[in-house]
């Protein structure tokens, strides 16, 4: 079961990144009329919400576009910084999205950065008692019940995570859309692009939390369904 699992949202992944390349490939090829690159409308972006602090970098890398808290970047790859269409628009005002977010301590985002650290310590202890329930289910010198409650534990952190981080991307798209619109930095036409490529990409994240909760929910049945 759960190599089905795995494999059905494996695929669904696929799909749902093929999809997104493809959508990000074709609106590149439409040329802003405002002829302003990500990186000019990332700086212009958060000058317009009074955020001084925040570099915008270029990256390596094809849509490794992310906004790192920590040293408060905003990093575009090259085709999103130096791009001067309705892709590049959508991604790197959507990056702009989670910089307003953390300078106005957006709640759901400040609730995913606590949750970072407790993640990734949940996978690195997850992935130890999965390796080791292959070499048999007392390779850790634990009762099955009590290595069900550290799976399940680790899994409902990880799950967490997903979850939490819907919000914090579909808020950051809306904030990138009304911004790009009555900034009028896209028409109408363009306008719809960005929305329909930053719509792909959210799409990524439904897919992982799904994949979650639905892997969540198995080793729930597993270890705690009473099975006979």
């Amino acid at each position: 079961m759960i190599i089905l699992i795995v494999i059905v949202f494996a695929i669904a992944g696929f799909a749902v990144s093929s999809k997104l390349k493809s959508k990000f490939k074709k609106y590149s090829q439409t040329a802003l009329k405002a002829n302003l690159s990500g990186a000019e409308i990332a700086k212009l972006m958060l000058a317009d919400n009074n955020i001084h602090d925040v570099q915008v970098v270029c990256v390596e890398g094809q849509l490794t576009d992310h906004y790192n808290p920590a040293n408060k970047t905003v990093n575009l790859s090259p085709d999103v910084f130096y791009g001067r269409n309705a892709a590049a628009a959508a991604v790197a005002s959507h990056e702009c999205g989670h910089a307003v977010q953390h300078a106005t301590s957006y709640a759901w985002l400040n609730v995913r950065s606590t949750l970072v650290p407790i993640q990734n310590s949940a996978s690195k202890i997850l992935n130890i008692v999965l390796i080791a329930s292959l070499f048999g289910g007392f390779a850790l010198g634990l009762p099955v019940p009590f290595i069900g409650y550290i799976i399940v534990g680790s899994y409902s952190v990880i799950t967490l995570f997903t979850i939490v981080t819907l919000p914090v991307e579909f808020d950051a798209s809306s904030r990138a859309l009304a911004w790009v619109k009555t900034r009028d930095i896209v028409n109408s036409s363009e306008y719809e692009m960005s929305k329909d490529a930053l719509k792909w990409a959210a799409m990524t994240y439904v897919v992982a939390a799904l994949a979650s909760i639905t892997t969540l929910a198995y080793y729930i049945m597993v270890f705690f369904g009473g099975r006979d």
